[in-house]
């Protein structure tokens, strides 16, 4: 398995810490707000990395955090008057029902920071008794960059010390600039929490080095984990921070290997708030399912910057569409065994950095000739068998052809639509028994008004809706 480090900016040879175990850690969502297309972005690209691990054989554990105490979930309950608890519990309920809904995976930890706080306290505890750390006046304890000789290491950032000064605030106490807050002390109109060092609240930094250090961290390696992963905007200084804490705190390095994933645009430009142009996961799945969604963010390699539109987001669902009236074809077949080659062929695309575009044409080369050999041998039975086994395989790999073939087509329509057109199906049926295909080729005619197209196959007549 190769994957791409972002701090040696290469491909490297993934060698596990231990065994064939692979700990795996993603910065998950701050809570005060529905997700929208970037952390859709996020979660899919680890997904894939997560399904494809496992299906080469290794043992993986997944860390996903929850961010549920933050200056945004602060302000917006002091806005809206709601206990912080009932805002963060919303937006994490909806943030996982999205998720469902694209087929990710739910993380085997999900570490909250709000019940992380012990742990929290006792990493800054240890970078203030090994001199790493330093209290301000007003109590703010501040992490000191300049203790730490390998600060900048990963995203060599620091270098530009224009950029550095304009993306880290400049606030009283901090001995340089670069410092960053570990534990801020508790101010008016704040949610504050005791500590050793006075009443306030962690950090955004400190809270994934304490969670990855208290709940997956190995305790016998030179790392604490083997892969962190987040977006690209999370590089510097988010992964900056993280890895610095680790370091000086429990003299071990936070990851061996560094992942991000690319930035969210929207008809070429980049998703933010401030723009105005941020898309809710919960509003797309209004007009388009939750897998053509997955199988539309799935297909642009997750390095990659990707650009969101409606256009491509159709054409790349007639591209799905095309695996599931291959399934539809295969109806009812009990699964075989997956095919051998067409799993190698995945596998070896997948292992290449997650190489999705290798590997989604290796599953059109698999569709298309599955349906020219049914079109020539339309009994085969043991071919359907492998056929719906390599479907349920890409099912487990990819998250795509998991769902019912007919439901698939029919998402969207009312059940008294589909009940008309399964009439209209079963008295077509019924006339092309007697042979009266003048009422057959009628009923056929008025389907297609309705925008139906019928496929005969050996066993029955199926029908889709067209677009």
């Amino acid at each position: 398995m190769l994957i791409y480090d972002s701090v040696q900016k290469c491909k490297l040879s993934l060698e596990p810490l231990r065994d064939n175990e692979v700990r795996i850690y993603v910065c998950g969502p701050t809570v005060y707000d529905d997700a929208h297309l970037g952390h859709a972005r996020s979660a899919i690209a680890f997904d894939l990395l997560r399904r494809t691990l496992a299906a080469l054989g290794y043992r993986v554990l997944f860390a996903r955090n929850i961010t549920d105490i933050d200056d945004k979930i602060i302000k917006k309950s002091f806005e809206t008057g709601e206990a912080i608890e009932a805002i963060t519990e919303r937006y994490t309920r909806r943030y996982l029902e999205d998720m469902h809904a694209l087929g990710v995976l739910d993380a085997d930890i999900s570490p909250k920071a709000t019940e992380s706080m012990n742990h929290i306290v006792e990493m800054i505890s240890k970078l203030l008794e090994n001199g790493c750390a330093y209290a301000g006046a007003d109590g703010t304890v501040w992490f000191d960059t300049s203790k730490d000789k390998e600060y900048c290491s990963l995203s060599h950032r620091c270098a530009d010390e224009e950029e550095s000064r304009s993306r880290i605030e400049h606030e009283e106490g901090k001995r340089h600039p670069r410092d960053f807050a570990l534990w801020k002390a508790c101010k008016e109109r704040d949610v504050c929490y005791d500590s050793p060092f006075g009443r306030g609240r962690p950090g955004w930094h400190i809270e994934c080095s304490a969670m990855i250090d208290a709940y997956i961290a190995y305790r016998d390696t030179p790392y604490e984990i083997d892969i962190h992963g987040g977006g690209a905007d999370l590089f510097f200084p988010h992964h900056e921070n993280e890895a610095a804490q680790t370091r000086c705190a429990t003299r071990t390095k936070l990851a061996k290997y560094w992942m991000h994933n690319g930035f969210v645009n929207i008809d070429g430009e980049k998703m933010s708030k401030s723009l105005g142009n941020s898309f809710y996961i919960k509003d797309a799945l209004k007009v388009y399912d939750g897998e053509v969604l997955r199988y539309y963010l799935l297909g642009t390699h997750y390095r990659a910057n990707f650009n969101f539109n409606e256009e491509d987001l159709l054409s790349s669902k007639k591209r799905l569409d095309k695996l599931y009236r291959l399934k539809k074809r295969i109806y009812g077949t009990k699964s075989g065994i997956v095919d051998a080659n067409f799993k190698k062929e995945l596998l070896d695309a997948l292992s290449d950095d997650l190489n999705i575009s290798a590997a989604l044409a290796v599953v059109d080369e698999m569709v298309a000739h599955s349906n020219e050999h049914l079109d020539e041998n339309p009994k085969d039975k043991a071919f359907k068998r492998k056929i719906a086994a390599n479907i349920a395989w890409l099912g487990e790999l990819l998250g795509i052809g998991r769902k019912d073939a007919y439901d698939y087509f029919r998402i969207g329509m009312s059940e008294e639509e589909i009940e008309k057109i399964e009439e209209l199906v079963r008295e077509r049926t019924e006339a092309k028994k007697r042979k009266d295909f003048e009422k057959a080729d009628a009923i056929r005619d008025e389907l297609a008004q309705l925008g139906i197209q019928l496929m005969d196959t050996a066993d029955k007549t199926v029908w889709e809706k067209s677009e």
